[in-house]
């Protein structure tokens, strides 16, 4: 999965399947995000976990990711997007 974040939204990317030919995108315009939470166990924790609600959604967007990704540096950028 990629998160790009752009000046008015966030677009997720999430390649499906073995082979990659199918491509999810999900465009989630800043203004429609109404919380997030991050949940990571410390620094040996090899999966830390995004949730996004959206909307009136009750059940949030999650994504779990690996140590490749710094979630603590995600969730600043998400923070800065959304307050304002």
């Amino acid at each position: 999965d990629t998160f790009l974040f752009t000046s008015k939204r966030l677009v997720v990317i999430n390649i499906q399947g073995v082979s990659g030919r199918r491509v999810e995108y999900l465009s989630i315009p800043y203004s429609k995000i109404t919380k997030f939470s991050v949940e990571a166990a410390g620094h040996f924790e090899l999966e830390a976990e995004l949730k996004i609600w959206i909307g009136s959604d009750s059940a949030p967007l999650t994504k779990k990711f690996n140590t490749d990704v710094n979630i603590y540096d995600l969730q600043k950028v998400l923070a800065k997007h959304l307050i304002k």
